[in-house]
């Protein structure tokens, strides 16, 4: 795989973040384009001024948008209804850029000036609560905010990454714990006098015990 070449068509991709093109992300696009094995022109958010700038760094013929992954767009941002918001945070772990802030059963709200429009955020919403909204003024998506959207990205993804190295040692050290519960428990039922022996020879006993009087009862010797 040509990462050097991938790395300079990610860097003339808009970061939106958006999966329109049939790639999960930008940089999965980048890598397939350098490749060769995907167009240069399924990318909406890009639009015909990224198919050019494509074109010319992978020296393939200009072509127009492919209609099957959407159409060029002015730029849009998510907005919440926080009327009707039940704070399910569902939207939240959707947005790869991390551009919604809130919390579980509060209030959440999209910082418009990070969003990149990708739309991740609406299907999620089981109260459907989210639309789209072009920002007042208008503005452009600048190389800028391509640049931003792909480090919160990354930063996004290096903390999910810990929290889920974190979770992985918790559930190991709980599985070795319990493991260690087990085997002191086998060795507690099968040496006299080894700590927790007593409380399993009193078990033992006081099943005996019910044990006689239940036969008692029914008569038997």
């Amino acid at each position: 795989m040509n990462q050097a070449l991938a790395d300079r068509i990610d860097s003339v991709l808009p970061q939106t973040q958006c999966g329109r093109c049939g790639y999960e992300r930008c940089r999965p696009y980048a890598q397939a384009l350098a490749d060769g094995q995907a167009p240069i022109n399924r990318c909406p958010p890009g639009g015909g001024a990224t198919i050019e700038k494509l074109a010319v760094l992978l020296l393939r013929p200009m072509l127009s948008l492919d209609p099957e992954c959407g159409t060029e767009g002015p730029l849009a941002a998510a907005w919440i209804d926080e009327s009707n918001c039940i704070g399910c945070t569902l939207c939240i772990q959707a947005c790869p850029v991390d551009a919604i802030v809130g919390a579980a059963k509060l209030m959440h709200t999209v910082v418009a000036s990070l969003c990149t429009g990708c739309e991740r955020c609406i299907a999620p919403c089981p109260v459907d609560c989210i639309s789209m909204v072009r920002p007042t003024p208008p503005r452009q998506w600048t190389r800028e905010d391509a640049d931003g959207a792909r480090s919160r990205m990354q930063a996004r993804d290096e903390r999910l990454q810990r929290e889920r190295d974190a979770t992985a040692q918790r559930l190991a050290a709980q599985a070795a714990a319990d493991a260690q519960h087990e085997t002191d428990l086998d060795v507690s039922e099968a040496i006299p006098g080894a700590p927790g022996a007593g409380l399993s020879r009193i078990g033992a006993l006081v099943a005996r015990a019910l044990a006689r009087a239940r036969q008692r009862r029914a008569g038997s010797p």
